[in-house]
């Protein structure tokens, strides 16, 4: 099991290399959001040891609590669940318009933007929950929050998050296929709410559910863009 954590997120690099090679159109976004997404990983030290303490090269994680698996796993995660929507159903993004930018909802841009990390930060400051839950409750308001600005992103949020959930859950059963015992010794189960889903802890579908509905809308939000049905030929 050593290397099961580094081989793992190859495996999700190497799906956001399909989608980057085959949705030529979607590349720009991927890199983006996926550069923006990787700083993350630099986050490990809040989950290491409460949630979880994987065994990682060079034992970093064990050691200071970060390591090199996360940034892989951090880039390749953001490009995939920022992209999985648009990859998958006929749409084109467009500009929103000018004028749409300046209704009234839309003073709340910034704000919004910044919600999942100020809630995040009150939660971890003024909290003892794992922090997998403070992450996620954060992920799902900047989801809602965004939704709120812009309801024209409600069915990219909520239909992306399902189909990211669902590819996360089958990259995560083939984990468990493969090692069987890696969550009993990796998780701390004991911390947690223990629920398995067909051998996935509950917590990682519940991270990647509320991942899904905010990354799915971010880069839009960002970028002012929007999407369009795509013409049929």
């Amino acid at each position: 099991m050593p290397y099961a954590y580094l081989i793992w997120s190859l495996i999700l690099l190497g799906i956001w290399g399909a989608i980057f090679a085959i949705r030529s159109r979607l590349r720009g976004k991927m890199l983006r959001m996926s550069l923006i997404t990787a700083p993350l990983g630099l986050s490990e030290p809040l989950f290491v040891p409460d949630y979880w303490l994987p065994p990682t090269l060079f034992d970093l994680a064990e050691r200071t609590g970060f390591d090199l698996e996360s940034l892989i796993f951090a880039f390749a995660v953001g490009g995939i669940s920022s992209s999985i929507y648009p990859a998958l159903v006929p749409v084109t993004m467009t500009p929103v318009a000018s004028e749409e930018r300046h209704h009234s909802r839309h003073r709340w841009h910034k704000v919004v933007l910044w919600t999942p990390i100020v809630l995040f930060l009150f939660l971890e400051t003024l909290t003892l929950w794992n922090p997998i839950y403070t992450a996620s409750l954060a992920m799902f308001s900047g989801g809602i929050a965004n939704g709120l600005c812009r309801p024209d992103l409600w069915r990219p949020m909520l239909v992306g998050s399902f189909i990211f959930t669902a590819v996360y859950f089958a990259y995560f059963s083939s984990l468990v296929a493969f090692y069987p015992a890696y969550v009993d010794h990796v998780w701390q189960l004991a911390s947690l709410s223990g629920w398995l889903v067909a051998g996935v802890p509950v917590e990682e579908l519940l991270f990647a559910g509320t991942l899904g509905l905010m990354w799915c809308s971010l880069y839009e939000h960002l970028y002012w863009r929007r999407y369009l049905p795509r013409p049929s030929l």
